[in-house]
């Protein structure tokens, strides 16, 4: 691996190569808007048959396949965890990532290592460059690492994968999966409405386009309209759907105490929902558990948790010591994460909806002690600022930075988080929001507001002017990491 022609960094470069330039995007949607017949899943599966894994193949993979709107990343770490602290060897395949693009596929819990993420990433790009029919015949960035991460997961042998939707559910790369065993749908919302539909069935169809024959499906509480859509699809393709039980429902072995990373009821409710798909797949694979599982003695763990103990109409309401372990030790960055530094504490949530902002700005009133507060705000894709910084308007800002969400103003091809959007459209979107923000304010404009280049402009001006105690860094998950990539650039992994 010492040669650069195999190295992270080039693997970094020709990945970044990859990504779709704004007139790509653009043409996406129009086309959808058109009614033009979307082929993302025909060429997912010519992408995987060239690199030699065919959908026969694929279907020897166990997947719990996660969509929804809010919270899907949280709820498949933490049902990743729970079935880790088990005894599976699990794959996880999620996105965006915060700081290294690694962070998106992980073994066992750990983020791939360079080493390992290199050795994977030149063997399927190879293949793929190998088999080009014309010059430019490649899969794009996020289709990339979909076929990187199945690969992965065949090769390094994984019991169970929990693999996360990019955007939507039926046409989406991750929807190439023909044989799933357990499906969930977290809360819906209204996002990516220039793909998705403007209405909240458009959206609830889509995403329910991942539920298959015969697979057990959960869903939290969704508002009346959208759960219709979700029980006609589940009926349409014969599979059971169940709604997870309040989380307050629960009750616990050997009177353990659980303690989630984050005690907020949006959270809550994820972690009620990952609790379902782990057990789902459990009771749902006992054959291949108990030839695999560890520290299991002729079965009595899985017995005692599955003999009719706790489990009613294929809901588990009774958690065994493993799976409080697993939801207590669960990392998942970014999201309602407080951080302390020398000279300010950042609260750092990558809310992007309307829903997951008003979340987020209660969340940070109730934790914030300081009266010295200052806004990193910054909004990507085809979302509404004026949404998003509503919730926002209420609190009193003593700053506010709208930013380009990328760490440093320049950053290479082998960085992990470049990005080809132009810059004179992301600054102009800084701009737009300033505009917003001072319109929303009214005659009350109580804020210093200030674009800037990149974060790391922003946090030394926090940093130099001393008056801003807390911090709070929302509006896109970029935006998160391009702030973690400076203030915790190894999240925390020790």
């Amino acid at each position: 691996m010492s040669s650069s022609k195999f190295s992270y960094e080039e693997a970094v470069k020709k990945l970044n190569l990859l990504q779709s330039n704004k007139s790509t995007i653009e043409q996406i949607r129009k086309d959808i808007k058109l009614g033009q017949k979307c082929t993302n899943l025909e060429d997912m599966e010519n992408y995987l048959h060239r690199t030699g894994v065919n959908l026969s193949t694929l279907d020897e993979l166990s997947v719990i396949h996660v969509a929804g709107t809010k919270g899907k990343g949280s709820t498949s770490a933490m049902c990743e965890s729970v079935l880790r602290h088990h005894g599976y060897r699990t794959g996880f395949y999620s996105s965006p990532h915060l700081v290294a693009v690694r962070e998106r596929i992980r073994l066992n819990g750990c983020i791939v290592d360079k080493e390992t993420f290199s050795k994977h990433f030149h063997d399927v790009y190879d293949r793929l460059h190998a088999t080009q029919s014309f010059e430019g015949d490649m899969p794009k960035y996020f289709a990339f690492l979909t076929v990187l991460a199945y690969n992965m997961f065949l090769k390094e042998k994984v019991d169970v994968a929990i693999v996360e939707v990019g955007i939507g559910g039926v046409v989406d790369y991750t929807n190439v999966l023909r044989k799933v065993p357990v499906v969930g749908i977290t809360a819906l919302g209204l996002d990516h409405t220039s793909i998705l539909g403007t209405t909240l069935p458009e959206i609830a169809e889509a995403k329910a386009g991942i539920m298959k024959t015969g697979c057990d499906a959960y869903t939290v509480q969704q508002p009346t309209d959208a759960m219709k859509v979700l029980e006609k699809v589940a009926s349409n393709v014969q599979c059971s759907l169940h709604i997870v039980p309040d989380y307050k429902s629960y009750t616990f072995e050997n009177g353990l105490k659980l303690k989630l990373p984050v005690e907020i009821e949006a959270y809550r409710m994820n972690a009620s929902l990952a609790i379902q798909l782990a057990h789902a797949w459990m009771r749902k694979n006992k054959t291949h558990s108990l030839n695999n599982i560890t520290n299991v003695t002729n079965g009595a763990i899985y017995e005692k948790v599955y003999k009719g103990n706790g489990i009613e109409n294929n809901v588990i309401t009774k958690l065994p010591n493993k799976t409080i372990k697993g939801l207590s030790a669960c990392k998942w960055p970014g999201r309602y994460q407080v951080i302390e530094t020398e000279y300010s504490t950042f609260y750092l949530d990558g809310a992007h909806t309307k829903e997951s902002m008003e979340i987020c700005a209660k969340w940070f009133e109730d934790n914030n002690k300081y009266q010295d507060k200052s806004l990193i705000f910054s909004a990507t894709g085809d979302r509404d600022a004026e949404v998003l910084l509503t919730p926002l308007k209420f609190i009193n800002f003593k700053s506010v930075y709208f930013v380009i969400p990328t760490a440093f103003k320049e950053i290479s091809h082998k960085n992990d988080n470049f990005s080809i959007m132009e810059y004179r459209d992301l600054i102009a979107r800084c701009q737009k929001n300033e505009a917003t923000w001072n319109r929303l304010q009214e005659n009350d404009k109580c804020s210093k507001v200030t674009v800037l280049e990149c974060v790391s402009d922003a946090l030394s001006c926090i940093k130099q002017n001393g008056d801003s105690k807390s911090v709070l860094i929302t509006g896109s998950l970029h935006l998160v990491g391009a702030a973690l990539s400076i203030i915790d650039p190894n999240l925390s992994e020790n």
